[in-house]
């Protein structure tokens, strides 16, 4: 059996997540109370027709404070009866979350007649404090929109081919904010820029004249080649300590060229010594 526990701060993408696992197969049920979740464990394993059943569960700020608080044991409990389980914990700056609210004109759960919007909304990071400490993988959803969210989940929760750790390289560009939900990040700005030179600024780092430019310069070869040390000697002692998902993010201004170079680059040389290695740019539209 296989269970992703959904959660996070509404507004952050939660009913989208749920849609994608519910058009890949699994039985969704959305806000699920905290306290029914080792019981639905169990009668999923006991009544399923199904040879590996799939279920997907929101839990949320809709719950009671008690049963949040309750969250790590329950999870406990889940595991013990060797339940393979992802928590995924989706989260958003409050700025976008307060916008987000503003356009679709949705009540927030937490937000009454004396605690306004803004305050709702921080008050429910705290509430869902012990889900966010225990999430296998958080995705920070400010600055993707709906088709870039459907596809960053199938990527990272559903191209998962076996188990173990599964190690997500992902180019960005400072310009835009550094992806909150890496656990690796290498800024390569000190690297000669291609977008300096006019007839290389409208390719990117996934075409050959930029590929040939960075290639041939000394400065970029020294840095793949430290940052693929540092990261063939560690990777492999992330996954013997049984984490779920790492995200290695690489960063330029713009995350055009020198980042997606460099991350395509290095995704490649990974598959060669990991299981379980995925390419993202983030940036490249």
């Amino acid at each position: 059996m296989r269970l992703i526990i959904v959660s996070g701060r509404s507004g952050s993408g939660k009913s989208t997540a749920l849609d994608v696992l519910e058009d890949n197969g699994f039985y969704c049920i959305d806000n699920l109370p905290a306290g029914l979740l080792p019981e639905l464990a169990e009668r999923a394993l006991l009544h399923t027709e199904l040879l590996e059943p799939l279920v997907a569960v929101s839990i949320d700020a809709r719950n009671l404070p008690s049963q949040l608080k309750r969250f790590p044991e329950l999870l406990d409990e889940v595991r013990a009866r060797h339940i393979n389980c992802d928590v995924l914990y989706l989260d958003a700056d409050e700025e976008t979350l307060l916008k987000r609210f503003s356009e679709t004109r949705r009540r927030h759960p937490l937000t009454n007649e004396t605690r306004p919007l803004a305050e709702a909304i921080q008050d429910e990071s705290t509430l869902l404090g012990p889900i966010a400490d225990l999430a296998d993988l958080k995705i920070d959803t400010t600055h993707l929109n709906l088709y870039q969210l459907r596809d960053t989940i199938k990527l990272r929760l559903l191209n998962k081919p076996e188990p173990g750790t599964a190690f997500l390289v992902e180019s960005f560009g400072f310009k835009r904010g550094m992806p909150v939900d890496a656990d690796l990040v290498f800024d390569v700005r000190c690297l000669p820029n291609p977008y300096w030179k006019p007839e290389l600024r409208d390719h990117s780092g996934l075409e050959q004249p930029v590929i040939d430019y960075l290639a041939a310069q000394p400065d970029v070869e020294e840095m793949y080649q430290d940052i693929l040390s540092y990261l063939h000697k560690w990777l492999p002692r992330f996954a013997a300590s049984n984490r779920a998902y790492v995200t290695i993010a690489i960063g330029c201004t713009g995350g055009h060229h020198r980042s997606v170079y460099l991350a395509e680059r290095i995704g490649q040389a990974l598959k060669l010594l990991l299981k379980n290695v995925q390419v993202r740019h983030r940036d490249l539209s």
